[in-house]
């Protein structure tokens, strides 16, 4: 019985070791993606955007609060976003796919399609805003037509 104890203990080790040396790769994998697509630039355009549009909101909040606030999401959260899409791109691309998509990105087409990337993300999320109010007022205008 001890022995078939210890044989399961070994195997389940061994696999958590194992199951840990895929992981931390596909995640190395996964940031050098990220980083050379413009994923990660994306990634900080969103969150400063985001912190333009709460200082309109909030504009008594001292500028120095401001920057001392986007600094440190953008430093932690990228790496907090890192860990929560490894699972998700693990259940949808293998690490050999993943690293088909690194090896594009590091084409001169992929190179150039990267720098553009966060470009492409700043201007696409001014035109889905302007997109978004149309459709709200497009729907408010039908509301009322309904008698709503």
């Amino acid at each position: 019985m001890k022995r078939i104890i210890i044989t399961i203990t070994l195997i389940l080790a061994a696999a958590t070791f194992s199951f840990g040396q895929d992981n931390s790769v596909y995640k190395n994998a996964l940031q050098e993606m990220m980083n050379i697509s413009g994923a990660t630039e994306s990634y900080k355009v969103v969150i400063i955007q985001t912190f333009k549009m709460l200082k309109e909101q909030k504009s008594q909040i001292p500028a120095e609060v401001w920057t001392q606030f986007e600094k440190s999401f953008l430093d932690a959260s990228q790496e907090e976003l890192l860990e929560m899409l490894v699972p998700i791109y693990q259940k949808h691309i293998s690490l050999p796919d993943l690293k088909a998509v690194i090896a594009f990105y590091q084409s001169p087409a992929g190179k150039r399609f990267s720098e553009k990337t966060p470009l492409i993300m700043q201007e696409s999320m001014q035109v889905g805003q302007q997109w978004g109010i149309r459709l709200a007022e497009q729907f408010k205008k039908n509301l009322q037509e309904e008698g709503y």
